[in-house]
């Protein structure tokens, strides 16, 4: 008796553990490349990493493989089915090579997820729809988006105080350095050297105009800060702190390193234009401090909604998306300026309005079909620090001014209070969105 249980406790053990029902082998590695291909169009439109991770397990359970193991770097996914002990697993590999933010082709990606968790598609059509949507050519001709980036130009002169008349000077300036930014795009130029082009074009501009009097109510500072809000509008700052606060810390580093380098770029071409400058004569006054961002609540609140609507329009978000981001902008403006005539510091002000940013485009960004991340960002944009960088680089530049560096570490504080804000607001308005569906659901039935 006793050696019959030894063999049969012997026999279950040398049993082998039956792994998950799977569909053949070509199903398999059609769906691996379905979802990685998904996922590489969402990491590549800015999306972070836990959000691209949640999307490869959904696609692949969608279509029958629950024992899925995802890692998603900067630069790669890689995706691992696992069909337990008597099949080896079979792993997909993806390189995420090219980056540029087509809202448009983002919010495609987005109804496609949806209809493949609904079981409204089969896996062989998705997989010709995520072909096609990643061939697709932007939704607008170039022109309209350099277009679109003038005229943000000019809605950020209007929030920061500016006139009509440094309003039409910023959006021509901007669309200058756009279109600088496209030839040498066209000639494989890396993008610090082109953030560098962006900054030493803009102060450029700024100094000759001060020098030579032509317009004398332009102010130069205003400019500047201009054109450093419009350049770093396009930096994925959300993404980083949402990839470092959800433990993807090699793509946050990554993340990281770009964002830091391309802000090295902008800050370098502004600093050596400066320098040049002061080196030739020329000394702009910085001296003159903004007005309060609230003073003109009509002005402003209607300068941050355009701000918003046109960086959406110029990062080919559908059309139907320009008034949730005004209405984004709008929000974030306002939340910002109230909250600045209480007396609460800048960064403080920053992370409050992001956080109510956040929150709102989490909630309705299901119910109108559009990516979260578009109106968290157009409704962050407005409120980007491109004055107080500016006046830190010429303290240190021009002035010699050691307070200079206190001035970079308050711009750098505002842009991180921004992205954690925005961060925590799509956080907690995640349960919300969940228990508002499920009323819906019921209403429903």
């Amino acid at each position: 008796m006793r050696l019959w249980r030894r063999r049969a406790r012997h026999t279950e053990r040398a049993r082998p553990v039956e792994g998950p029902s799977l569909p053949d082998d070509s199903t398999v590695h059609l769906v691996l490349d379905l979802a990685l291909r998904v996922g590489e169009a969402q990491m590549a439109g800015g999306a972070g990493a836990a959000d691209v991770t949640a999307t490869i397990l959904a696609v692949t359970s969608a279509y029958g493989l629950p024992h899925t193991e995802v890692d998603v770097i900067y630069t790669s996914i890689t995706a691992s089915c696992h069909r337990g002990t008597e099949a080896a697993p079979v792993t997909s590999m993806r390189v995420v090579r090219g980056r540029s933010v087509d809202y448009t082709r983002l919010a495609a990606v987005e109804d496609l997820i949806r209809r493949i968790t609904s079981d409204g598609v089969t896996a062989a059509d998705a997989s010709a729809e995520i072909e096609r949507i990643s061939r697709a050519e932007h939704p607008y001709p170039r022109w309209v988006a350099t277009l679109a980036w003038a005229g943000m130009a000019a809605a950020v002169a209007f929030l920061v105080g500016g006139g009509p008349v440094p309003a039409a000077t910023a959006a021509l300036v901007t669309a200058l350095i756009d279109r600088v930014g496209r030839i040498l795009n066209r000639r494989s130029l890396p993008f610090f050297f082109q953030q560098v082009v962006g900054g030493a074009l803009a102060t450029a501009v700024a100094v000759a105009m001060y020098a030579t009097d032509l317009l004398p109510t332009v102010r130069p500072s205003l400019l500047i800060a201009t054109g450093i809000v419009v350049l770093l509008s396009g930096l994925s700052l959300v993404g980083t702190v949402q990839d470092a606060i959800t433990g993807y810390n090699v793509t946050a580093a990554g993340r990281t390193v770009e964002v830091a380098l391309l802000t090295a770029g902008l800050i370098a071409g502004i600093a050596l234009t400066l320098r040049a400058g002061v080196q030739l004569g020329v000394r702009t006054n910085i001296a003159d401090p903004l007005p309060p961002l609230i003073s003109d609540v009509p002005m402003q609140f209607a300068a941050g909604a355009a701000t918003s609507a046109f960086f959406a329009l110029a990062s080919y978000a559908p059309v139907r998306a320009l008034p949730v981001a005004a209405a984004a902008g709008a929000v974030g403006t306002a939340s910002y300026g109230l909250l600045a005539l209480t007396g609460t510091n800048a960064v403080a002000c920053a992370a409050v309005a992001a956080t109510v940013v956040g929150f709102g485009g989490k909630i309705v960004s299901r119910r109108l079909r559009m990516p979260p991340l578009l109106v968290a960002v157009a409704g962050m944009v407005p409120l980007l620090p491109g004055w107080t960088t500016y006046r830190g680089l010429y303290q240190l530049t021009a002035e010699g001014d050691a307070a200079g560096l206190s001035t970079l570490v308050l711009a750098a504080g505002t842009a991180l209070a921004l992205a954690s804000g925005v961060v925590l607001g799509e956080h907690l308005g995640r349960p919300v969105r969940t228990g508002l569906g499920r009323l819906a659901a019921r209403s429903r039935r």
